[in-house]
């Protein structure tokens, strides 16, 4: 393998693989409760990217206990981690968020947290919480997007680059292990800002990073801007070679939680070719192949690929 994936990095660390299991406790969002504006950033969707259980009458251990159910009795199950996926899950009340820890932390046969959230909904009180839940896989994927300030304005983000890189340290410091969220091909950028975000994420106390192509999404403001004929996605074969390329910039150490976008086959309106997940993931492979590149060739592992 040519970067390190989460599975591979978790057999390293940890023995086994790990299973995340999304979960929703009714977070929303800075860009949608009216805190800094209302309607998302531009590429959201209206779900938040999550399962949508909650709003369906089921608590968090009902989520819990209906997606790890497949799990039992497998002889060599993996570990689960809850997985807090839907909006900005450190907005609001720091007791909202102590409430949602408590309950996940008593779930039957949990190995460990993840939470999805901005870089401005993170303080001390709330990052303290996160260090005391009694899990040592404490996992924090935090939205970065672009590292492009005057980007990070046009999509909406409310917040710059440098809020990012202080939400990294305060984590890092307390031993949470840091996910940058980055986007490929948001309106009005390069692939040089993309790869200047690539470099500017390596160079923070980051654990991971999971790069991200931009969909159009059914209900997205991104939409309107799509049909209006003022946004053009990435092509395939540009943001194959584009993945390749920021692979080949990250730290060696980092691990590549993913290469592509996920979207509901009902919400995904643009690129089509973002609906091929599988394939997609074997190009950028063979690209990478093809080059003779891997994980950090352009950064600290120039001579030789890592054995992860």
């Amino acid at each position: 393998m040519r970067y390190q994936t989460l599975a591979a990095s978790c057999l390293r660390r940890l023995g086994r693989r790990a299973h995340k299991i999304p979960l929703d406790a009714g977070f929303t969002c800075p860009n949608r409760d009216g805190t800094l504006s209302h309607g998302g950033c531009v590429f959201c969707n209206p779900s938040g990217s999550g399962t949508g259980l909650l709003l369906k009458g089921f608590g968090l251990r009902a989520q819990w206990d209906r997606l790890t159910a497949r799990f039992s009795g497998r002889p060599d199950p993996p570990l689960l981690w809850a997985y807090l996926q839907s909006f900005s899950n450190t907005h609001g009340p720091a007791q909202k968020l102590a409430a949602a820890l408590e309950a996940m932390a008593a779930l039957p046969g949990i190995d460990g947290l993840c939470l999805g959230t901005r870089p401005d909904s993170l303080d001390d009180e709330k990052l303290d919480l996160l260090a005391a839940f009694p899990h040592a896989e404490r996992r924090l994927e935090i939205g970065l997007q672009s590292a492009n300030d005057a980007t990070l304005d046009r999509i909406g983000r409310g917040h710059d680059a440098a809020c990012f890189a202080r939400a990294a340290h305060a984590a890092a410091s307390r031993g949470l292990l840091v996910c940058a969220h980055v986007m490929a091909g948001l309106p009005g950028e390069s692939p040089d800002d993309f790869l200047a975000t690539v470099d500017f994420a390596a160079t923070l106390p980051v654990d991971s990073i999971k790069l991200h192509n931009t969909l159009v999404v059914r209900h997205s403001r991104l939409e309107a801007l799509w049909r209006s004929g003022g946004y053009r996605p990435m092509d395939r074969q540009d943001y194959v070679a584009l993945a390749a390329a920021a692979i080949a910039r990250l730290r060696s150490d980092m691990t590549v939680e993913r290469i592509n976008a996920d979207a509901a086959p009902d919400e995904l309106l643009a690129p089509a070719w973002a609906a091929d997940k599988s394939g997609l993931i074997r190009d950028i492979r063979t690209c990478l192949a093809d080059a003779d590149s891997w994980q950090g060739r352009d950064r600290d592992a120039p001579d030789a690929m890592p054995q992860w």
